[in-house]
């Protein structure tokens, strides 16, 4: 929770925060003098870290081109809605910093598997009616945010204890200042979590007002202090994450109120629901959401089940039948022209592409890794293409999510670049399956009763079985 407003004239910090022992070091990442050094060049060194005038100088260069990405965050994000700019948040590790990490996720989660630690949903299709009548589900809105994973990480005990990294679902990891998660039962908030890794989305809220706050939405919980929770149903991670990490956390800038100015986001718990509370969602919970941050659906995830890395079944995303989208890699084939007679006299005799003109734009899914499927072609219209080369953003290769229209044509939506590859086939046929099913907000609406009288009825069976059990323990 460092807080800088300038340096002294030899390079050193002006002003600290009253956590600042926390965030004190860091020409780079983790500093052990050398090698963990690199786990925090966002923050600023002491001098026993970098004791000459010239390397301080280069830090606070560095820290200057990191003050600089932060002053993109707002209007970054504004341009894309409610979506927050990563690089403008946190700095990215480098390639051999970053596997290192991933090898130390990997640990704590007891997999070999150094991909991207998360679970990843799959779309609702008419099947899964049945679903949320059989199994108790939690309801929350989708937002239209980052996903990311939160790791609390060990630093070096001497210089920064505490370092805290975003993990994007392209599997980087961003390390991000200023964070302070305190121990429960510390009324110093000195002591604070590692080795702990909770789930999540970073939006940027805007108000009426114009103002805006940028947000991390907890709403799981892998592993908390070295012990891990993905075994235990979703309701018991919540109230593990509520209990040790968000309540001291939120005591900490109760007494603290001005150390919210250094925070580099907020950190809450997301809103979840009982499923049967689907009227409710649509009707209040959706319209606010909509106007703060975006939303493009509803997530169901299921109390009961285990926390399961990749495609779970057990996670349901709904999206209205028009915006059930599927991501492609985007592929171009410009037309080619014959050299005429200007061309032959610059010199030209080979045929070439039209970059002027409007190409085929080839979309793809992915069959394995690095094994691609043609799966049709993107229609898009001379304003859309223009608006496309606006964006200024590589085109070819690019990862592109499309929605189909009313006359079933591959429509654009947003480039993805949060993303490093296409929708596997097997995830398109779920997709496709969702479009055809169409459930709509009233379909869910009107099952609401159904799901809820099958939740009771399994409460009260649950009840009577414990109450069995302990009579007969008695």
């Amino acid at each position: 929770m460092l807080k800088l407003t300038g340096f002294d004239e030899e390079g050193n910090p002006a002003q600290f925060s009253k956590f600042a022992k926390f965030a004190n070091c860091a020409n780079c990442h983790r500093c052990a003098k050398t090698r963990r050094a690199i786990r925090s060049y966002s923050t600023l060194p002491n001098n026993s870290c970098l004791p000459t005038p010239s390397l301080r100088l280069l830090v606070r260069n560095l820290y200057e081109a990191y003050s600089n990405t932060q002053e993109t965050l707002v209007s970054t994000a504004t341009m894309s809605h409610s979506v927050p700019n990563l690089d403008a948040i946190g700095v990215k590790a480098e390639p051999e910093l970053a596997d290192t990490f991933r090898r130390e996720v990997a640990q704590l989660l007891g997999r070999n598997n150094l991909n991207f630690p998360g679970a990843q949903p799959v779309s609702f299709s008419a099947k899964h009616l049945n679903e949320l009548q059989q199994e108790d589900y939690y309801v929350c809105e989708k937002t239209d945010g980052i996903r990311c994973l939160m790791y609390f990480a060990r630093g070096d005990p001497e210089v920064k204890p505490e370092i805290h990294y975003l993990i994007d679902r392209k599997n980087e990891y961003r390390f991000v200042d200023g964070l302070h998660f305190p121990m429960p039962d510390d009324d110093t908030f000195q002591s604070f979590h590692v080795d702990t890794l909770v789930d999540g989305e970073l939006v940027l809220d805007t108000y009426e007002d114009g103002s805006q706050q940028l947000k991390f939405l907890v709403f799981d919980c892998l592993v908390l202090d070295g012990s891990s929770l993905m075994h235990r149903t979703l309701d018991k991670r919540l109230a593990y994450f509520k209990t040790n990490i968000l309540k001291p956390y939120k005591k900490m800038f109760d007494t603290f109120p001005e150390e919210k100015q250094h925070r580099p986001f907020a950190v809450e718990d997301k809103e979840t629901q009982f499923s049967y509370g689907i009227e409710m969602m649509f009707r209040d919970i959706l319209p606010k959401v909509k106007r703060i941050h975006g939303n493009d659906g509803l997530i169901f995830t299921c109390r009961s089940t285990p926390y399961r890395i990749g495609t779970d079944e057990h996670i349901l995303k709904w999206k209205p039948p028009s915006e059930n989208t599927v991501d492609f890699r985007m592929r171009l084939e410009f037309p080619i022209l014959e050299p005429d007679t200007d061309d032959e006299a610059d010199g030209i005799s080979e045929p070439y592409p039209d970059y002027d003109a409007i190409p085929i734009c080839h979309l793809f899914v992915m069959l394995n890794a690095g094994e691609y499927r043609h799966f049709g072609e993107l229609h898009i219209t001379p304003t859309e293409w223009e608006d496309l080369k606006a964006m200024r953003v590589p085109l070819d290769d690019c990862i592109v999510e499309c929605f189909k229209d009313e006359t079933s044509r591959w429509r654009f939506h947003r480039i993805r670049d949060d993303k490093m590859d296409a929708n596997h086939i097997s995830t398109v046929e779920k997709v496709l399956e969702s479009i055809e099913d169409r459930i709509t907000e009233d379909d869910l609406i009107r099952i609401a009763p159904t799901i809820k009288t099958a939740w009771k009825k399994r409460q009260a069976t649950a009840q009577s079985r414990n109450g069995v059990k302990r009579k007969f323990e008695e």
